[in-house]
């Protein structure tokens, strides 16, 4: 650390994520860190943009999957609030369209859960700093995506991510969430947040009004 970051001082960090005990973990991983001070914490999407707001932090480490639209949807109400933090994507998840979206966002990059203390402190500092970082294996995806122009949706169901198109399938043949969930071997919180991301996407209300726009369009 040079004298000009000492007399900064560390980083200040709003952490995201709906599982109390995890946000507890890194705060208390992080707490030896002087590269690294976190600031504040929130557990779904409305509590993450009062705390970005209250805190204005240089860097929010948030989560992907969260009830209220996750990850994806922090980043938008963020900046539409003219804020203009640095957002680091926290995620158990691997997968290339998880990693994918939250990069088109705004997100500057991408660690896995795994990533030890030391690790996520110097991702914290290069993302501050400018960098765009990556865990290993996720930044080919990220520049297979970037590599031409983004194409264009054909059909409403072009901005369906795979797993949002199986989640929309088995809402239209009027399964509950927790059936769902054992079906597909993911979290009802997750299902709860792909359906969350899906209604916003064909900008619908309600599970009633996606059933039906299902319905209509033969996916039962």
């Amino acid at each position: 650390m040079t004298s000009d970051d000492q007399g900064r001082g560390p980083i200040r960090v709003v952490l995201v994520d709906d599982h109390a005990m995890f946000r507890s973990g890194v705060r208390g991983e992080l707490a030896g860190s002087t590269l690294v001070e976190v600031v504040g914490e929130a557990g779904d999407d409305d509590a993450a943009v009062a705390a970005v707001a209250e805190h204005r932090p240089d860097v929010v480490l948030l989560d992907v999957h969260m009830p209220g639209g996750g990850g994806v949807e922090v980043i938008r109400r963020t900046t539409e609030s003219g804020l203009r933090p640095t957002f680091l994507a926290l995620s158990v998840s691997d997968a290339s369209e998880d990693v994918i979206a939250v990069i088109r966002a705004g997100a500057r990059g991408y660690v896995t859960k795994n990533i030890t203390p030391a690790e996520l402190a110097d991702a914290v500092r290069r993302v501050h700093e400018g960098d765009a970082v990556f865990s290993p294996r996720l930044a080919g995806f990220v520049l297979d995506a970037f590599t031409g122009p983004a194409p264009q949706p054909e059909t409403e169901l072009d901005l369906l991510t795979p797993r949002e198109r199986e989640v929309l399938q088995h809402i239209a043949r009027g399964y509950m969430y927790k059936e769902i969930a054992l079906r597909l071997d993911i979290s009802p919180k997750t299902v709860e947040a792909h359906v969350s991301s899906v209604l916003r996407k064909l900008q619908l209300s309600s599970r009633h009004e996606l059933t039906r726009w299902a319905a209509d369009r033969g996916l039962g």
